[in-house]
């Protein structure tokens, strides 16, 4: 195994103690995240009065930065402060941010400003946590793929129970003290998530010692830190400024994609020969991530919506009732159903390996793209199971489950491309690089949910309905249109895996 820095004198060398760490941290720290998206297009529309469409863009341009930062926070981990401390640094930020979520006011650029502050902390703790993982396992192709698929259930363990638990607090203290204060209570709750995966990591820092950038086995410089404290000050405001001006932020978009593609560009062009091939591959794996992502910030925006206006919120079977669940809380069937199919993949992807018949991540993706395609045809015919426009609550189910396995086929493997194609001394700016795609495609994502913008005043659901399954319709299209342009690049990606591995 092949660290940046060596192991500590007595550090036992235990890759499963080093990566539990990590996810731990990983974890709770998508607790805060995922139980603050949970609440945050509903917080903007029911609590601060935004249009759909504002409320759409504005979680977009906000979802963008938060995944265009870490471009910042990799390369601030791999040669400034060290990918421990950034990981570790990220996430007190974080605690901050939603703490200043949790401040009882409705002021518009307060809401900006600790989002801004959650743009920076995601910036040094995203890149930098899983860089970390593929630190671990670097070298090691079928662990890799095997280590982030658990990594990812990791993700998930943390954002299911938040996204069960931020909408019933919130409900439960609007219920019981009233004055709209259960949605801060509820932001709250995501700090001390963030608070007690600090602690996590501090009991256990001894199993990720030995790993990490050659920053981290250098004393702490103060006047580095300080400087990307302050950096991060500028970044807040200018957050907070792009999230207010929605022109701003489309144009920091196209910018930011302009941006990725010329570093891509100019590695490939500048790498070594022997390191082109898998750049390269890279790059066609990344263009299309950016394209399931726009598939993927739909359960925050247009499908979040649906569950609002358009899903019948009790489970009934039979006619009899199971239990209801709150329209935010349907989110976190993405999680669930990822905790159930990660062991599972897991499994097939390590059994896979040992026998010599691993699928590629080419051949993933292109599969990934079509059970996306037949999870949102799914949403698209509620209309059929409609009741005075309320479609069942066991259609999200089905479409959550196939959306969730062409996740896991695509997004949970997107962190795994950039270990296994990527030279190691550009690892986490590469990261970083993977999350600026991201990042545009979370804005583009918003974007198309606005098709589904229901007009101010219309209230009525069956009214509603049609607006919603005429976009999941042709969001099913779309994704089958990936699914073939994914296929067609099946060749290219054959010849150019088998250049990377000629070379390594």
């Amino acid at each position: 195994m092949k660290n940046d820095i060596p192991p500590q004198v007595g550090q036992p060398m235990s890759q499963t103690r080093s990566f539990l760490t990590v996810a731990l941290i990983e974890l709770w720290e998508r607790f805060g995240y995922y139980g603050m998206q949970a609440l945050i297009v509903y917080f903007m529309v029911q609590r601060l009065g935004f249009e759909d469409s504002r409320a759409n863009l504005v979680w977009g341009a906000a979802a963008a930065l938060i995944y265009v930062a870490p471009a910042i926070g990799g390369w601030i981990g791999d040669k400034v402060l060290g990918t421990r401390r950034c990981m570790v640094l990220g996430a007190l930020i974080l605690t901050l941010g939603y703490a200043l979520m949790a401040v009882p006011t409705t002021n518009t650029w307060m809401t900006f400003s600790a989002l801004g502050v959650i743009v920076v902390g995601n910036g040094l703790f995203k890149p930098n946590t899983a860089n970390l993982v593929r630190k671990i396992y670097e070298g090691d192709d079928s662990k890799i793929d095997s280590a982030f698929t658990i990594y990812y259930m990791a993700v998930n363990v943390g954002s299911t129970f938040s996204m069960l638990a931020t909408p019933w607090i919130k409900d439960h203290v609007n219920a019981t003290y009233g004055g709209e204060l259960g949605w801060h209570v509820a932001f709250a709750v995501c700090s001390v998530g963030l608070g007690i995966g600090l602690l996590t990591v501090g009991v256990l820092r001894k199993t990720i010692a030995h790993v990490g950038s050659p920053p981290d086995a250098e004393p702490l410089r103060v006047k580095r830190l300080l400087a990307v404290l302050a950096g991060g000050l500028v970044a807040v405001a200018g957050s907070a400024v792009i999230l207010e001006n929605q022109g701003l932020a489309r144009a920091f978009v196209y910018v930011a994609g302009i941006v990725v593609l010329g570093i891509f560009a100019h590695l490939i062009r500048t790498s070594q020969p022997s390191e082109r091939a898998g750049l390269t591959a890279a790059l066609v794996l990344t263009l299309q991530t950016v394209f399931f992502f726009i598939f993927y910030q739909q359960m925050s925006t247009s499908l979040s919506l649906f569950a609002l206006r358009n899903v019948d919120l009790e489970f009934t079977v039979l006619g009899a009732r199971l239990w209801t669940w709150s329209p935010a809380q349907f989110q976190a069937l993405n999680a669930i159903w990822i905790m159930v199919l990660s062991p599972v993949l897991a499994w097939i992807y390590t059994r896979a390996g040992s026998s010599g018949k691993d699928i590629s991540i080419a051949a993933k993706f292109a599969l990934g793209f079509a059970v996306v395609a037949a999870g949102f045809f799914t949403y698209g015919v509620a209309g059929a199971f409609a009741v005075n426009g309320l479609t069942s609550s066991w259609i999200m189910i089905a479409g959550y489950g196939l959306y969730s396995l062409g996740e896991l086929l695509v997004s949970g493997l997107g962190l795994a491309m950039i270990a296994r194609y990527v030279p190691a001394r550009m690892g986490g700016f590469m990261m970083g690089a993977y999350f600026v795609a991201v990042g545009i495609s979370q804005y583009l994502g918003g974007v198309v949910a606005n098709l589904a913008a229901v007009p101010e005043g219309m209230n009525n659901a069956v009214e509603t309905l049609p607006v919603y399954t005429s976009l999941f319709n042709k969001l099913g299209v779309a994704a089958i249109v990936c699914t073939l342009i994914a296929l067609a690049a099946l060749p290219l990606m054959r010849r150019l895996t088998a250049t990377h591995h000629a070379h390594q």
